[in-house]
């Protein structure tokens, strides 16, 4: 995509909060365009300038913050989307010439709709753990008419992990986007291995508690 290339030649020279919220809410829409190249080199800046004995334009903990509201910002678009146009169309989209631009599909919106279906609300929490998946799952949310602060809320907790795992990336690490993009793959997987885990602790708790209040 050399669009891409663009815009982080772009961006590095005007790297701020506005730029940050802006970039990561097109990345948390249907445009194509990835987070490692926004957070990460946001928070290198930040570690540069530390070890250099300056003070950072940046601050590490706004920069979530901010990557975190683009985030949901971009989240709203594809829910607020979907629930205007409805099914039909955007299935049709996800097929269109400018939906494959996109990277869509009606088998990637297909499977993130049958995912949402299977686990629910929390899924908008947990999809956000996974690559390629991550901001298809807020269409779903929006055909299913998911209560809004609840799309927010687990959104926002995800979006917020996902961005403090790329930041810590950025800021041990650097700007080496192939490096960020391998490391934050895999950590983004563990991640959502202990997030199964708990959740998997909680329903058989859950599970366990009920059949004894019954006896």
């Amino acid at each position: 995509m050399d669009y891409v290339g663009a815009i982080v030649e772009w961006y590095n020279q005007n790297m701020n909060y506005g730029t940050i919220t802006a970039l990561m809410t097109i990345e948390s829409s249907f445009i194509p365009f990835p987070s490692e190249v926004v957070v990460p080199p946001a928070a290198a800046a930040v570690a540069k300038a530390a070890s250099n004995g300056e003070v950072a334009n940046l601050n590490i903990y706004l920069i979530v913050i901010f990557a975190t509201l683009g985030a949901i910002l971009g989240a709203l678009i594809n829910y607020g989307l979907s629930i205007l146009l409805g099914r039909p169309i955007i299935y049709s989209f996800a097929d269109s010439k400018v939906g494959r631009l996109c990277l869509l599909s009606s088998e990637k919106i297909k499977k993130a709709e049958d995912y949402f279906n299977e686990h629910g609300k929390v899924s908008t929490f947990v999809c956000r753990l996974i690559p390629g998946i991550r901001q298809l799952i807020s269409i779903p949310a929006g055909l299913a008419r998911m209560n809004i602060g609840a799309f927010i809320g687990y959104t926002a907790l995800g979006a917020g992990i996902w961005n403090c795992v790329l930041a810590a990336l950025g800021y041990f690490i650097g700007d080496n986007i192939e490096l960020v993009s391998k490391y934050s793959h895999e950590v983004g997987y563990s991640l959502l291995g202990v997030v199964l885990v708990v959740i998997a602790f909680l329903i058989i708790k859950k599970y366990r508690k009920a059949r004894e209040s019954s006896k």
